[in-house]
């Protein structure tokens, strides 16, 4: 390249730049452990987005009996209503009430080694709305739990 290209190279990667971080955040990706933990305390999300995936990836190796993980979006103010659900479900529910509308979002609980993904509509958040991600394996939600901040 010479100078003169290379200048206009430099000058179009420069404008590009704002733009680039004006993309919206449409997924959120969390890892899961044996230690009981997720691998962020606060995640953020944007409102704009017209399909929020949800990916969590358990990087233990303990059996989805004995350490398995999901994630849940709701409202704080539902996560112990939720969480007290999910215990009546159980294992043969997938720790989850199925048909519970405060639930935002919800992947299957899996063990160590393996990954799962949902999605669901960004229109279900708002901006500045109190949210938070949680598993609902039993015993987990008090440990493994993070704020989910919601943008523009």
């Amino acid at each position: 390249m010479n100078k003169a290209t290379s200048l206009l190279f430099a000058l179009a990667l420069l404008g590009a730049a704002p733009f680039a971080h004006a993309s919206p955040k449409c997924t959120l990706k969390l890892t899961g452990d044996d230690k009981m933990q997720f691998d962020l305390k606060t995640a953020t999300v944007s409102a704009s987005c017209p399909k929020i995936s949800v990916e969590l990836t358990h990087i233990g190796k303990m059996p989805a009996t004995a350490m398995g993980h999901d994630v849940v979006i709701s409202l704080t103010s539902d996560m112990n209503a939720i969480v007290a659900a999910a215990a009546k479900a159980g294992a043969a529910g997938g720790y989850q009430d199925k048909g519970d509308a405060k639930v935002i979002a919800a992947t299957k609980v899996v063990g160590g080694g393996e990954s799962t993904k949902t999605s669901f509509a960004g229109s279900k958040l708002k901006v500045g709305g109190d949210y938070t991600f949680f598993c609902t394996f039993p015993g987990h939600s008090a440990i493994m739990k993070g704020t989910l901040v919601v943008e523009k």
